[in-house]
């Protein structure tokens, strides 16, 4: 739950800074200056790859998480075993680590 708690925090954390950058660009929307104007063009390009950036690590996100959910729901028994034996690792190293 952790890690989808931290999704929605980045997402949250990402939209805050969407809605911040379009405040500016709307701020500065009758500006005239020159140095104002290309700074909102290189803001909103910014914008516009940070958006695309999100979307492609969205969809392999959701696309890892089927092909988990499937190779999982296709093989049970050696999902079991993988977990179990990732928990036995765990186990062992933390506790040698509390020695």
């Amino acid at each position: 739950m952790k890690s989808h708690s931290n999704a929605h925090s980045h997402r949250d954390e990402s939209e805050h800074l969407t809605e911040e950058s379009r405040s500016l660009l709307e701020a500065t929307a009758e500006a005239t200056e020159e140095k104002i104007i290309e700074a909102r063009k290189r803001l909103a390009a910014a914008l516009e790859t940070a958006r695309e950036a999100y979307d492609r690590v969205q969809d392999k996100a959701v696309a890892g998480a089927k092909h988990a959910d499937k190779t999982i729901r296709e093989n049970p028994y050696q999902a079991m075993a993988v977990a179990f034996g990732v928990g036995a690792l765990l186990g062992f190293l933390l506790s040698r680590r509390g020695r």
